[in-house]
């Protein structure tokens, strides 16, 4: 190959590498939109859930199936240990707890937010699978908070948090709507 011919083919492959970089440079973006946490502003204008679950996969697939309903910004905690400190950060607006976590159980963890003067106000619903949906339809509580029966159907979860928000933060949900 001339000289000028394999000059012409590197430039037309360097830029072929550049297009295909700046390609990739927003492809890395569009990934970031869609992965990292809405900016504050944006959670502020929806319903704040925190869920506190041992289970990351049940959290990530709870967490999934709210947000997709784009009325809700949902945090995860997989550390019983620290839910409280993170309901502090979040300050949500409702609590999916899980009741059987290993060292610290959901009614402790409970206990420590009711016991906080900032949070004692939000509503915890119980998640367990200690409980039949039928227990869970009937109204019993679970030292005095409702409860939703594991496993659970996306339609049923969407129902339960929609069922135990408090009114002004479903109001200012679709205040914003």
């Amino acid at each position: 190959m001339a000289p000028e011919a394999a000059s012409k083919n590197l430039t037309a492959q360097r830029r072929q590498t550049v297009t295909n970089l700046t390609r990739l440079n927003i492809m890395n973006r569009i990934i970031e939109a869609n992965f990292l946490p809405p900016p504050v502003e944006e959670a502020e204008e929806k319903a704040r859930i925190l869920i506190i679950d041992d289970s990351r996969d049940f959290t990530y697939s709870a967490k999934r199936a709210l947000e997709r309903t784009r009325r809700y910004s949902v945090w995860e905690e997989n550390d019983p240990a620290k839910a409280h400190q993170t309901a502090q950060r979040v300050k949500p607006d409702l609590i999916l707890l899980d009741i059987a976590m290993p060292e610290t159980d959901g009614g402790e963890v409970a206990a420590r937010i009711e016991s906080d003067s900032t949070l004692h106000r939000t509503p915890i619903v119980f998640l367990t699978a200690l409980v039949t949906k039928a227990e869970a339809r009937s109204g019993l509580r679970i030292q005095g908070h409702p409860f939703l029966a594991k496993p659970i159907s996306v339609p049923d979860l969407v129902a339960g948090v929609e069922r135990y928000l408090p009114a002004h933060a479903a109001s200012s949900e679709a205040h914003f709507a």
